[in-house]
C-alpha cells in the first residue's frame, strides 16, 4: 500500500516514535544514579499509604484522591473534545491545506497525506484517552483500598493493604504521566503539518524539555 510519504516523512515518524518510547527507558536508566520526578514522587506515594493506616480519620486522604481523580477526569474529557475536533478536520482538508500552504517552510502535500497526519494525532489522543481513564480507574481502586484498610493493630491485613494501595497509586501516577507525555508529543506531531524536518526538531525538543523537568527542574531539586 502506497501512503505517498517521502523518505523524510518516514524518518520524522521514526524519530517521533523513538523519542516517545525511548524517553521512559532513558529516564529509568538515568534514575539509577539520579532519581527523577516520577521515582521521587513514588516514594512519597508509598509513604502516604503507610501513613493512612495510622490515621483514624481519613477525610483528607479521600479528598486528595478525589482531587487526583478529578485531574484525570478533566484530561479524559478534554481529550474526547480534541478527538471530535480532529475528526471534523478530516472533512475540511482543502481549506486547511490552503491555509497551511501559506506558512513559511510549509511543504505541499496531498489530501491523502493530510489525512494520514490527522490520523496520527487521532491515534496519539486515543492513546492519551485510554491512559487517563485507566489512571482514573486506578485512583478509584486506591480509594476503595483506603476504605477497606482498618486502623493499625485491628488485624494483620492493614499493612498489606497499605502496600497494595501504594503500588496501585504508583501505577496510577505513571499512567497519568504517560497521558501527559502523549500531550507533549502531540505538540511535536503538529509541526509535521508544516514540514517533516520540524517534526524531527520538535521531537528532540520535547525530549529535552521532559528530561529537564524530570531531573533538573526546581521541583525535582526540592524533592531530592
Amino acid at each position: 500500500m502506497n501512503l505517498h510519504l517521502s523518505l523524510l516523512d518516514w524518518i520524522a515518524l521514526s524519530v517521533l516514535g523513538g523519542c516517545w518510547w525511548g524517553f521512559p527507558w532513558y529516564a529509568s536508566w538515568r534514575g539509577r544514579w539520579r532519581p527523577g520526578l516520577l521515582e521521587l514522587m513514588n516514594a512519597h506515594r508509598r509513604e502516604w499509604m503507610r501513613q493512612v493506616v495510622s490515621r483514624e480519620m481519613r477525610m483528607v486522604d479521600t479528598s486528595i484522591l478525589a482531587s487526583l481523580g478529578n485531574s484525570a477526569t478533566f484530561f479524559s474529557s478534554t481529550t474526547i473534545l480534541i478527538l471530535g475536533g480532529l475528526l471534523a478536520m478530516l472533512t475540511t482538508s482543502e481549506e486547511i491545506l490552503a491555509a497551511i500552504g501559506k506558512l513559511p517552510l510549509a511543504v505541499r502535500t496531498t489530501s491523502q497525506v493530510w489525512e494520514i497526519k490527522v490520523l496520527l494525532l487521532v491515534m496519539i489522543f486515543t492513546y492519551a484517552f485510554f491512559t487517563f481513564t485507566w489512571s482514573l480507574r486506578q485512583f478509584n481502586f486506591v480509594a476503595i483500598l483506603v476504605g477497606a484498610t482498618g486502623a493499625r493493630g485491628s488485624d494483620g491485613t492493614q499493612d498489606d493493604l497499605a502496600k497494595r494501595a501504594g503500588r496501585i497509586l504508583e501505577h496510577a501516577g505513571e499512567s497519568f504521566s504517560k497521558g501527559l507525555r502523549a500531550y507533549y508529543f502531540s505538540l511535536a506531531a503538529l509541526t509535521w503539518f508544516v514540514h517533516p524536518g520540524l517534526l524531527i526538531a520538535a521531537s528532540f525538543g520535547v525530549v529535552a524539555v521532559l528530561a529537564w523537568l524530570e531531573f533538573h527542574s526546581d521541583t525535582s531539586r526540592s524533592l531530592r
